[in-house]
């Protein structure tokens, strides 16, 4: 059994826009591979695009920030603080990402203060790049429960 935490264990995010679902490698403060098993079933899918079913980019791009979210929240240092977007840069998108594929996400922790922080990201379906990204984040308080 593995000891990696689950991502809602790290993350705020819940369904329908949790789109980590599990955690395949996390050194807490630097980085962390993760994956999002799209079944299709996905709210998006019906609408985006109907007859050719496809994941939006901008999705992809969030799916990637949560995953440097949990590298970040997992190391603690964040306090009860919360990462909510502060840039894109960089953004391609090389390929489609469909129903039935495991995007494979790996995201690296750049530069970090209390404040903000930096970020990059890779997206893959097997060894085929779909996205990447770089990432800029701000830490607000996160609300009471």
């Amino acid at each position: 059994m593995s000891d990696l935490p689950r991502p809602e264990d790290l993350l705020a995010h819940r369904p329908p826009f949790l789109f980590v679902d599990e955690i395949l490698a996390l050194e807490p403060g630097v980085s962390c591979t993760a994956v999002w098993h799209l079944t299709g079933d996905e709210f998006f899918f019906a609408g985006h695009f109907p007859g050719l079913p496809t994941l939006p980019g901008v999705l992809m791009v969030e799916a990637l920030a949560q995953t440097a979210a949990v590298a970040g929240l997992a190391s603690g240092s964040m306090g009860n603080r919360l990462p909510m977007f502060g840039g894109v840069d960089k953004a391609r998108f090389r390929r489609q990402v469909v129903p039935g594929e495991d995007l494979i996400m790996e995201a690296t922790l750049g530069r970090m203060s209390a404040r903000a922080g930096r970020a990059s990201g890779v997206a893959r379906v097997g060894d085929s790049v779909a996205c990447q990204v770089e990432m800029m984040f701000v830490m607000v308080d996160r609300p009471d429960p």
